[in-house]
């Protein structure tokens, strides 16, 4: 048997399949990608099975694009050559909001609650429970399985993850949940198997078009730096970040609408917002242009920024870890932040730093380095399966 684990998002679709032995999850057998779902787009399935890459256009209609492509997945996954039979969908889900701090097996009660957190992760929950929707239409026979992004940061102490504000507004739930779980349980879990110094003082970096920071102590999240929604704490792609909430009664002041600061602070700002050319990190490296460097260094400052914060809440380091698209394949990046924890006792090894690209896990800290740098590849996929399995274990 194998668990099939997916992360939707509104024209895309990564899944990984995962094969159980004696009830243990292992790495991924197959592995892709359906994309160009978007209307205008080019549909197509790509996958990798045993070494072997694959692609091809998908003939869908514009009436039901997800499902017509979850049908060509299914048929993939039936007639792909010593794929075993799946048990289970393990699906990645933002927000669990209050009532979710552990992976559920989804009914349409729990559908229903989710869907009133959407307005808090605007640009990735309603694409989650739609990928949950359209995989029970398309696999009816197979239990759906949703895994949070918010469950890892259930550790978060009370005088983190409360807000200054009224206990009226705590009680209705307005409080830091913290985000990128499955991908702070994947480093976490990964770095124990590495190095003793990682049941010290860990901060994790997940630095991608959506990036935060989590300060881990004893393997448990303590601290991180999105909050109530996916939008506080580091600049990303396209989404401010931390931002002065006076701001948002100015603009309010000034005609400003719901919909146009949701906009606004997810789809208009960060890298894109202040370079006006891209989201892209790689693409801002070779931009060149005064205005791409301003985003590139205000990002860089905002990651060293936070991370002084974070690593104070833990008083001290011994592990820091890169991920994330950018943290995994940004070599200037990580040296820069580095550097800018000199203070704390990072040194880098330069040459192991550039050697560094993403493929592999490595440590790229200096020999004398009292602080282990790392560079981890994240995996929601494998965390996502794993608990999917634990859970349809358990009965």
């Amino acid at each position: 048997m194998a668990i099939l684990a997916v992360n939707a998002g509104s024209s895309t679709l990564k899944f990984s399949l995962h094969p159980l032995k004696a009830s243990q999850v292992q790495p991924s057998l197959l592995a892709g990608k359906i994309q160009g779902l978007e209307p205008g787009g080019m549909p197509e399935i790509g996958w990798s099975c045993q070494g072997k890459a694959q692609c091809r256009a998908l003939d869908v209609t514009a009436d039901d694009p997800f499902h017509q492509a979850l049908l060509s997945l299914r048929d993939l996954l039936t007639t792909e050559a010593d794929v075993p039979p799946i048990e289970a969908v393990a699906h990645r889900v933002v927000h669990g909001g209050r009532a979710f701090r552990a992976s559920v097996i989804v009914t349409d009660d729990i559908l229903s609650q989710l869907t009133r957190l959407n307005s808090l992760a605007p640009l990735h929950q309603p694409h989650n429970l739609e990928g949950i929707r359209a995989f029970q239409k398309a696999f009816p026979q197979l239990p759906q399985v949703a895994c949070f992004d918010t469950a890892f940061h259930a550790s978060l102490p009370e005088v983190d993850y409360a807000f200054a504000l009224p206990p009226a507004l705590a009680e209705q739930g307005v409080r830091r949940y913290g985000f990128h779980g499955l991908s702070y349980q994947y480093i976490m879990n990964t770095l124990q198997q590495r190095t003793p110094q990682a049941d010290g003082r860990v901060l994790m970096a997940h630095l991608g078009n959506g990036a935060s920071l989590c300060a881990a102590r004893d393997g448990l999240s303590r601290a991180t730096t999105m909050g109530f929604s996916a939008l506080d704490g580091l600049m990303m792609g396209t989404r401010s970040g931390s931002l002065d909430a006076g701001v948002l009664l100015y603009l309010m002041e000034q005609g400003w609408d719901h919909d146009r600061l949701q906009t606004l602070l997810y789809r208009q700002s960060g890298l894109l917002g202040v370079s006006g050319i891209s989201a892209d990190m790689r693409r801002l490296r070779a931009d060149g242009s005064e205005r791409a460097r301003k985003a590139i260094d205000q990002f860089t400052h905002r990651v060293v920024r936070e991370s002084g914060a974070l690593t104070a809440c833990l008083g001290g380091l011994d592990v820091l870890a890169f991920s994330g698209g950018i943290g995994e394949h940004d070599a200037v990046l990580r040296a820069q932040v580095c550097a800018g924890l000199g203070y704390l006792g990072v040194q880098l090894g330069e040459s192991l730093n550039q050697q560094a690209t993403g493929e592999t896990i490595m440590a790229i800290h200096a020999v004398t380095s009292p602080v282990q740098v790392w560079v981890v590849p994240t995996d929601e996929g494998s965390v996502a399966a794993r608990e999917a399995a634990q859970l349809i274990a358990r009965g």
